[in-house]
């Protein structure tokens, strides 16, 4: 993700931040043009009204979204013109736990969070729509529930465009347990999301574009049948060279989930090359002779650079950034080795993004 700054004094803002620190403005994303705005009072307007600092009279209006007002769970605005209470990225969300259970509320308020980052990429990609009223099919919706006594369990999964995600998994201690439990290497609410959006656009750009035969010649038949495949991946342990042609063991399991997981690594690495492109990051690979040293660039550049390019930065990026981690005791945030089967998946994601 790019970098913000409060548009009032230029300091830095995070994604999520709804207060400059450094000169109090009041802040929120504004969707329609994906970025940070520094708001300011119009009462002059209508109650409730904001105006982007510095703008004139009879300049865009915004409002709060309902759920900052009601729940302190949202820093995306509204355009005051729009009928709708809730901002574009939280109407996607369709059933919501009870939230008066605080535990429900701050694990729902967790995962929208997650969301925002995803809708965020998804719309850098051109892939979400970013306007007030969008039009079918223009992106996943969402439920986000919670296990109810005597009631089966709330399965995270993709079905019909919509994402249902059981809210235990914004417990950290849950999360954990079901990660070792799994032999998962990496569990993340912003993983789940990527991966299960990828099953949505799998549809819409796959099925729905003309794409089986090219699909089905390098992930395999997603005939194969679905349930069976899924039941003989857990009752026994991945094939031992799963790496020679999957981003993970998981991916082993089906087609359709080889598709997801390369898709939510992809997304994983548009991101991330985001960020440190915005912070203009250079790297120069210790150990290599003749020295390598590589300027991070922005995958939303104009002109943009090629899959080639992005791989070969996000090589040495996720070894610095799990060099990070390690040096303060913690687990590597990527850890995950690509081997030439995997990427050349990864390039047909890229290549199909970018085809639309």
């Amino acid at each position: 993700m790019r970098a913000f700054h409060c548009d009032h004094c230029g300091h830095l803002v995070f994604f999520d931040s709804v207060r400059c620190m450094h000169c109090g403005s009041a802040l929120a994303f504004l969707p329609d043009q994906l970025r940070m705005g520094a708001l300011a009072p119009a009462p002059d307007a209508g109650p409730g009204l904001w105006r982007p600092h510095g703008a004139q009279a009879g300049t865009a209006l915004y409002r709060q979204c309902y759920n900052q007002t009601t729940w302190c769970a949202c820093n995306f605005a509204v355009p005051a013109s729009s009928s709708q209470l809730l901002c574009v990225a939280c109407r996607q969300t369709r059933l919501l736990p009870d939230l008066s259970d605080p535990a429900h509320r701050r694990h729902w308020t967790q995962i929208e969070a997650a969301k925002r980052q995803l809708f965020y990429t998804l719309a850098r990609l051109g892939l979400q729509s970013v306007t007030d009223a969008p039009e079918p099919g223009a992106g996943p919706v969402y439920a986000f529930l919670a296990d109810q006594p005597g009631a089966p369990a709330v399965v995270t999964g993709h079905q019909g465009g919509t994402i249902t995600l059981n809210v235990a998994e914004a417990d950290d201690a849950e999360r954990a347990r079901r990660r070792l439990a799994l032999h998962e290497p990496y569990r993340t609410l912003i993983g789940h999301l990527r991966h299960e959006s990828g099953h949505y656009y799998w549809d819409r750009l796959v099925r729905d574009a003309g794409r089986l035969d090219a699909f089905r010649a390098l992930f395999g038949d997603e005939r194969e049948d679905y349930a069976a495949a899924l039941q003989a991946h857990y009752a026994a342990h991945p094939a031992p060279d799963w790496h020679a042609q999957h981003v993970s063991a998981y991916a082993a399991a089906h087609p359709w989930e080889d598709w997801a997981e390369t898709w939510a690594h992809y997304l994983h690495m548009v991101d991330l090359l985001e960020t440190a492109a915005a912070y203009a990051t250079s790297l120069d690979v210790p150990g290599t002779a003749p020295a390598v040293h590589e300027t991070v660039r922005d995958p939303f550049a104009t002109p943009a650079p090629d899959f080639d390019t992005m791989v070969r930065q996000w090589v040495p990026l996720t070894l610095l950034l799990n060099s990070l981690n390690r040096s303060l005791g913690q687990q590597d945030a990527y850890p995950f080795a690509l081997s030439a089967g995997a990427l050349r998946k990864l390039r047909f994601v890229h290549d199909t993004v970018a085809a639309g």
